[in-house]
Parts: C-alpha cells; sequence; structure tokens
C-alpha cells in the first residue's frame, strides 16, 4: 500500500461510490478556480478525466466547474489541509482535507485519531515522498509498464491498486506531463493526482491478523469522513 490507502471489497466499494462523486466534485470546483476550461487549465483536465473513468453524471461534473469557476453566483471556498499521525501500531498516515470549516474538520479529525495518535506538522511528513501518482491500464497487449515508464519521463512504477493496473510515480511537478505522454506509450491513464507514498511503510506481515484490522477500521473511519479527499498510509503491499 505504501501509497493511498482504498477501502477493500466490492460492497466497500459501492457504498463509497456517492462519496467518491462527492470528493471528486470539490476537487472540481476547486481547480476550476483557474478557469473552467479543461483544455487550457491542466489540474481541472486531470481531475475530470478522473470523474469521467468513474462515471460521474455528466450534469453533476459540469455544475461542479460552473459552481468552482464563479458561472452560477455561488461563493465557493474550500481550504486544502493536511493532518499527520499514527493509525494503532504505529502505522504513519497522511490525511489530505478540503474543507469549507477548519474548526469543524480539526475537531472531527482529532475524535477519529482517538484510536491512533495526531500529529503536529511534519511529525510523520518526513517519511513520505510528495509525488505525483497515475494509475493507468495497457491499451494493448504486451504493452511495457518499464519502457512506459522510461518513455513516458516517470520516476518508477508498480503493481496498482486493481488487477492489471500500473501506478506509474512521478516528480510532483511532471504529473500532467507524464500523464499526456503514458497513452502513446499504451497506457490509458484511469486517474492521476498528486500524493504522498511512504518511504518505510510498515509491512502487514510484522502485525497480527487482529492488529491489521484495527488499522483498516481506523483507516476506513478516517476515509468515510466527508471533507477527508485522500488517505495515504505507511503500510506495505
Amino acid at each position: 500500500m505504501g501509497a493511498q490507502w482504498k477501502a477493500k471489497g466490492k460492497e466497500l466499494a459501492a457504498n463509497a461510490r456517492g462519496r467518491l462523486f462527492g470528493k471528486l466534485a470539490k476537487e472540481i470546483m476547486v481547480a476550476a478556480r483557474n478557469g473552467a476550461d479543461p483544455a487550457s487549465n491542466a489540474r481541472l483536465r486531470l481531475v475530470v478525466e478522473q470523474a469521467r473513468k468513474v462515471s460521474m453524471p455528466k450534469d453533476t461534473l459540469e455544475r461542479a466547474i460552473k459552481k468552482g469557476a464563479g458561472l452560477t453566483g455561488e461563493a465557493v471556498h474550500f481550504e486544502h489541509v493536511i493532518y499527520e499521525g499514527f493509525a494503532p501500531h504505529r502505522v504513519p498516515v497522511m490525511v489530505e482535507c478540503l474543507t469549507d470549516n477548519l474548526n469543524r474538520t480539526a475537531s472531527e479529525i482529532r475524535v477519529l485519531f482517538r484510536k491512533g495518535h495526531l500529529g503536529t506538522s511534519g511529525s510523520v511528513s518526513w517519511d513520505f515522498d510528495h509525488v505525483g501518482m497515475i494509475e493507468a491500464e495497457p491499451t494493448a497487449a504486451g504493452a511495457d509498464p518499464e519502457l512506459a515508464a522510461i518513455e513516458a519521463g516517470a520516476q518508477d512504477f508498480e503493481p496498482g491498486e486493481e488487477e492489471g493496473t500500473t501506478l506509474f510515480l512521478t516528480d510532483h511537478a511532471d504529473l500532467d506531463l507524464v500523464s499526456r505522454a503514458l497513452p502513446a506509450q499504451g497506457f490509458s491513464v484511469l486517474s492521476a493526482k498528486l500524493g504522498y507514498k511512504a518511504k518505510n511503510p510498515v509491512d502487514p506481515a510484522s502485525l497480527s491478523a487482529g492488529e491489521l484490522e484495527e488499522v483498516e477500521a481506523f483507516l476506513a473511519a478516517i476515509d468515510a469522513n466527508d471533507d477527508v479527499q485522500n488517505v495515504f498510509a505507511g503500510l506495505a503491499g
């Protein structure tokens, strides 16, 4: 895992679909502040592509763009904040939030971290690399992820969360450049975002089955919070 933690299982994924659309709508609104045209707004283009890949309804997507760009007359203001700490059994965690109420979010995160440990700024981030994360799938048989990574300018690659996919890792400044280059190398981009990858992830084999369940339950509870956009856990595998 080491990169982005995701809920496992079809039932969990189905239950999380509505939350996923809500989180993507927030990201779209924030990105659209710099322009409503994805062709000239790289950040918006990447999020819109991700929303389309997960079949976000077209009207929901377009409404989020217009709202974020200020075309509806509604005031939209989300602040980006990151919380750092440890899940049970000293698994490091980075929690990325978008919120319209910092006090509410801070209070809810403190409660969620009661079964772990909420740290101060810098207490955990030193053990993570800030990178671009591109999940992609081959568009043709025999597509070579190693060659694609080299040709597209990625720093590294590893198996993706879904079977048959590859996670390409980039310098944070090269996310859009590599995303645009991968299709020519035989890979279709499923998602592309900036995130945090643990330098020294905890090996799940070092935890008992019960301890691992506690970690998973802790991460799932945080991920379910409406203000939480992404959860990055230092857990290998």
